[in-house]
């Protein structure tokens, strides 16, 4: 049992204003990352294959294509493990746009286009583009996936299928409570 996590974009300048981290994590059937902490950040997770229960509070199951967004505020303990056929993540970190709040999580389910954050400083845009076709998704850092392998950066213009792509478009300023 393994829990393979890859870096993506690990911006440490302020660069790309909430965005902390961008990784890349494939986790064995019934594996977990472990009880662990967050404060006053938010974690969005893509699930690309398999899936992934959240366990904290109620807990939630995430298949393919759901998107889930967990909000630490104040700090929570908790954990996630893949399901019977493993599960392929893309978990992106973000500083809280309001420091302190209690914590939350929701699932969007197989959401296309832009994903409801409800936050001002970072949006998120989801789309699939099947085999033979192209798609002009919108510009930002793009996550682009294509037969499994993940790649990501700042990028604009068409994607040829078969790909699924996610975009984050980010103010580039700090939360103030951040400096």
């Amino acid at each position: 049992m393994t829990v393979d996590s890859r870096v993506l974009l690990d911006p440490d300048d302020g660069s790309l204003g909430p965005l902390l981290r961008l990784a890349d994590d494939r986790l064995t059937p019934g594996e977990g990352y472990g009880q662990h902490t967050h404060r006053d950040v938010d974690v969005v997770a893509v699930v690309l294959a398999g899936s992934l229960t959240h366990r904290w509070h109620r807990g939630a199951l995430l298949g393919v294509g759901d998107v889930g967004v967990l909000r630490a505020g104040g700090g929570l303990r908790h954990d996630e493990v893949a399901g019977d056929a493993g599960a392929h993540v893309v978990q992106t970190y973000l500083r809280a746009a309001v420091a302190g709040h209690p914590a939350t999580h929701e699932v969007r389910i197989r959401p296309a286009g832009w994903v409801e954050l409800d936050r001002p400083d970072a949006r998120l845009w989801m789309g699939t583009v099947a085999a033979g076709e192209s798609a002009h998704p919108p510009s930002g850092v793009r996550v682009l996936v294509r037969d499994g392998e993940v790649t990501a950066g700042p990028a604009e213009g068409p994607v040829d299928g078969p790909a699924t792509v996610c975009v984050w478009q980010v103010a580039t300023a700090r939360p103030a409570w951040a400096d």
